[in-house]
């Protein structure tokens, strides 16, 4: 529709639908044209026009393109709710599909690959047939597609008919664009299928890199993709396919060149000569530094696939190092990856500057960015010997600035230093015992701690040090309670004398009476156990040499890099964290409802902040009473035990409720609480905030369990709850009432529910919608799922007369 066309979109007048179609079966074609862009404008803004369905498809026989477009976009919204009448279009597809005309031929196969109805699928088989093999381009690049959108509707079809084996031949097209279509068709039908469908020979990989210089960009990401999973047979033929895709780093889109990147790594793997190797590694960097002077977010995407490549490979830009330098106006998420990066990349030719870039940013007003700082100066110094003596002086200079965040940030890097280089660095715990008092955060105190009762013996007054914390002790944090317990046993068996005894029974006493804490009292245990069985052995135990901690900077698994470094240019990379881990492939037959479009209808919203609605495909799951895929968090269930079939639930069935939910094992209690809570709003969509909830029933009452999580760096508190209308009327039968979650903490709450005060018109459903805020973050949006068998009363008893009053309700309502 052109610029001109929003007079369509202008108030009409009464008896809109009769008007329309009147028009619709007009002679004159302007007029039909006219009010197809009316029926398309109404349908656009939410009205429902599909009553005018048979007048619009009628509008179908034409010669005008435009029109023709108009119609299939109408076709395609209401086809799955009208299937019946979608197959009077049937005809005109098929026709369309033999038009003399190549967009007209690719548009009917192209809509009726995205009218997802099963009697149309039987008629598309033919056409796509005859498109696959069509002599224009266009045709066959758009017909491939329509092969992986079929094989997702029945996948049964798609091999019966031999439309993978076409899709193969396509491959060998000589049409670039036809050739990338195909490829990434068969690519995707790959991640859906249990077996291998699509692998690269050497036939098929001298087309596929014959295509990749002539197609669009986005063509050849998926080229590239797909070759980054072939195995070369030897080094040679890997160097040859390298020398093929080096052109492709000089590429303007960013998704090329991390694709190429990925697919010259994995080769690389397998060719043996260093020179090679080496001439490789100098012509990726360029690339991966044009990518850091994008807009800020592609530089955060380019920071993380870095931070993987360089694990790896981190030759590549050992010379680029002063590329990651911060700026005074980076974002704070891409100075904390530069900052990573950095890390990895310091070595003792380059750490002199890269101390001072560290030391500059520990003077900046960012309080995290000044923290990750003053940590990487200590990880420097782990990681690198001969530097640890440089990156102790810039400590004790940062320490000399006195405030309060940075002084304890230092020690607590320090404490890391003297266990990676035992007995040398010793010097500086003088200056560092002048900081006592401002130390206020427990991982800093703890640190302090652990280094006075480690060197107890050279410091003159640790007994007096350690008494000052020991005054607070049964308030100070179970971190910092565990390091005194030790510590002070560490003093009394290096000095014996009569304070640190005097000390010792305090703390044991402290620790083992008046604490709840079973950690500390077990320790606390031992140790006095220790203590008065054997001070030699004791001394064994406490005293002995600890193991020497390495450097971190290479945190990850090799195995879990390995496939990172499969995932570049994918959200595996940026999250670093495998696919399986936040994606779960689902086939999901529930079609959604029109009540699903939240929140019209509700009462009461917070329609005044901003929407932000949990993605069911972000947390998949079948029913209720599922457990979250959370991978991340949760561990795999142990194999269950064999159960007797399911006793299928009739009443949900009779009226037409999706209650799978209510299905339980016929020796199995449906009222059985479940362990683990089934995830509503993840973690990644709720901006730190991961809700599960789950309706359940308990002592003849509803409630709706919750469980908050927090993960953001923030207090939540202040959380509020809000129901939309449903079928079973349900809503809060009070306040939500979740205490203040702390950072890294959760907290579990049951909601009372009550029934038949928030009901909803038009036809059952299981649809319950959810507007959970609280005082830190937006309105966030869930849908869950009403499990029937949480409002059955438990014994399933009913009077006579209760059920005939029950019955007489429901239909004055209905």
């Amino acid at each position: 529709m052109s610029g001109h066309d929003s007079k369509y979109f202008s108030t009409t007048k009464k008896g809109e639908i009769p008007e329309l179609k009147e028009e619709l079966n007009s002679q004159y074609k302007d007029k039909r044209k006219d009010a197809v862009k009316k029926v398309i404008a109404a349908m656009t803004v939410g009205k429902d026009v599909s009553s005018l369905f048979t007048d619009v498809v009628n509008c179908m026989q034409t010669e005008n393109l435009e029109l023709k477009k108009l119609v299939y976009l109408y076709l395609i919204n209401y086809a799955k709710s009208q299937p019946d009448l979608a197959i009077l279009a049937v005809n005109t597809f098929v026709k369309d599909s033999q038009d003399p005309n190549p967009l007209i031929r690719a548009l009917a196969v192209r809509t009726m690959g995205c009218i997802r109805v099963d009697k149309i699928t039987e008629y598309l088989c033919d056409p796509l047939q005859r498109c696959l093999k069509d002599d224009d381009p266009y045709v066959r690049k758009t017909a491939a597609i329509c092969v992986a959108k079929l094989y997702d509707i029945n996948a049964e079809l798609v091999e019966d008919r031999g439309f993978l084996e076409s899709l193969k031949d396509l491959i060998s097209d000589n049409n670039p664009m036809v050739v990338a279509n195909a490829v990434a068709a068969l690519a995707e039908i790959e991640e859906n299928s249990s077996r291998p469908i699509f692998e690269i020979t050497s036939h098929t990989l001298s087309k596929l890199l014959t295509a990749l210089n002539e197609c669009t960009e986005w063509g050849q990401v998926f080229i590239l993709d797909a070759l980054s999973r072939y195995k070369a047979a030897d080094a040679r033929e890997a160097e040859n396919i390298v020398e093929r895709v080096t052109p492709r780093l000089q590429h303007a889109n960013c998704a090329v060149v991390l694709s190429a990147v990925k697919m010259i790594l994995q080769q690389m793997e397998l060719i043996t000569s260093t020179d090679v190797v080496r001439n490789l590694c100098k012509k990726m960097a360029p690339p991966l530094v044009t990518l850091l002077s994008a807009e800020p977010e592609i530089q955060y995407v380019a920071l993380r696939n870095i931070n993987l490549i360089v694990q790896r490979r981190p030759t590549i830009l050992a010379h680029e190092i002063k590329v990651f330098f911060c700026k005074y106006n980076d974002p704070i998420y891409v100075k904390m990856e530069k900052l990573e990066i950095m890390i990895k990349l310091a070595s003792d030719r380059n750490i002199d500057q890269v101390l001072l870039e560290f030391k500059e940013y520990a003077t900046e007003v960012d309080v995290d960015f000044v923290r990750k700082a003053v940590r990487a100066i200590g990880r420097c110094a782990i990681k690198l010997e001969r530097a640890a003596e440089r990156c102790i002086s810039v400590l004790l200079e940062l320490i000399k600035i006195k405030v309060n965040y940075v002084v304890q940030e230092a020690i607590i890097v320090i404490k890391d230093i003297f266990r990676r280089y035992p007995n040398t660095y010793e010097s500086i715990i003088a200056t560092l015992c002048e900081s006592l008092d401002t130390l206020d955060e427990p991982e800093a105190k703890a640190s302090m701690i652990w280094i006075i009762g480690e060197y107890a013996e050279r410091i003159d007054n640790a007994d007096e040090l350690l008494e000052s914390f020991l005054e607070s002790f049964p308030e100070e944090p179970a971190q910092v309670q565990l390091q005194l317990l030790t510590a002070t046993v560490k003093l009394f068996l290096k000095k014996p004398t009569e304070g640190p005894q005097q000390m010792i029974q305090v703390v044991l006493n402290n620790a083992t009476v008046e604490t709840d804490n079973p950690d500390l009292r077990d320790r606390a245990y031992i140790y006095w156990r220790l203590l008065s069985t054997d001070p030699e052995a004791a001394k064994d135990v406490v005293l002995a040499e600890k193991p020497v901690i390495s450097d971190d900077s290479n945190q990850l698994d090799p195995s879990l890099l390995d496939e990172l470094l499969a995932n570049i240019a994918t959200l595996s990379s940026v999250y670093h964290k495998p696919p399986e881990a936040f994606v779960t492939r689902v086939k999901t037959t529930a079609s959604r409802t029109d009540d699903e479009d939240y929140p019209n209808g509700s009462e009461q919203g917070y329609s005044d902040a901003p929407t932000h609605v949990a993605d069911e495909g972000a947390s998949p799951q079948t029913s209720s009473s599922n457990a979250p895929y959370a991978a991340t968090r949760q561990p795999a269930p142990p194999p269950a035990a064999p159960v007797s079939p399911p006793v299928p639930d009739l009443l949900g069935d009779l009226i037409g409720l999706d209650n799978s939910a209510a299905i339980v094992p016929a020796d199995q209690d449906a009222a059985s609480p479940v362990p683990a809570l089934p995830v509503v709003l993840p973690a990644s969509t709720g901006q730190g905030l991961q809700i599960s909830a789950e309706l359940t029933r308990q002592d003849g009452q509803v409630f709706y369990s919750m469980l908050f999580e927090n993960n953001t760096q923030i207090p939540l508190d202040g959380f509020m709850i809000q129901f939309n209308k449903n079928t079973f009327g349900l809503a809060a039968g009070g306040a939500l009432q979740v205490p203040q979650l702390q950072p890294g903490t959760s907290g579990r709450t049951l909601l009372p529910m009550v029934l038949f005060q928030n009901m909803s018109a038009g036809p059952p459903s299981s649809l319950l919608q959810v507007a959970v805020k609280n005082n830190q973050q937006p309105v966030w949006y869930f849908n869950d799922k009403i499990s029937l068998h949480v409002l059955f009363t438990e014994d399933g008893r009913m009077e006579r007369g209760s059920f005939l009053e029950v019955k007489t309700c429901s239909f004055v309502t209905a």
